[in-house]
């Protein structure tokens, strides 16, 4: 996988170290604390808790316009070439629609491919769906932030 496309895939990734805001309903609670968790392993490259949380639909349009499965965006995620470090996200919310939530904010991003360093400044959008399993991650969109 080239650098460039790593770096889209992990600019996608939420703040595994940042605390959320404080929840204001129980449904935000749980999707505050389902993100974070899901931002932890993808960082720790946790497959399982990873895919416990995607719809099987699942899609990511990254900063460049590429677009993502579940399958290609786990097995990007979890490639033993790449390192995440933890990072915070800026201006985190989340906003409901009924059965719909989108969570959203900012952050920069460090890491490694191989032997490559990068950084990634973007926003996020993270779209989750209430259905019999629960809230699940059905769609991610990032915008590089220019510097």
């Amino acid at each position: 996988m080239k650098l460039a496309a790593v770096v889209a895939l992990a600019a996608l990734v939420a703040c595994a170290s940042a605390p959320h805001p404080a929840p204001t309903s129980d449904a935000t609670a749980e999707l505050t604390a389902r993100s974070a968790a899901w931002d932890s392993a993808i960082v720790r490259k946790d497959r399982a808790a990873i895919e416990a949380n995607m719809a099987d639909d699942f899609r990511q349009i990254d900063g460049s316009g590429k677009l993502e499965t579940k399958k290609s965006f786990v097995e990007g995620v979890v490639d033993p070439e790449l390192t995440i470090q933890p990072y915070t996200v800026e201006d985190f919310e989340i906003r409901r629609y009924g059965n719909v939530a989108l969570l959203s904010g900012r952050t920069e991003m460090h890491g490694t491919y191989g032997k490559d360093s990068f950084t990634s400044h973007y926003r996020y959008i993270d779209i989750y769906v209430l259905g019999d399993a629960g809230w699940r991650i059905v769609s991610v969109q990032i915008s590089k932030i220019p510097r």
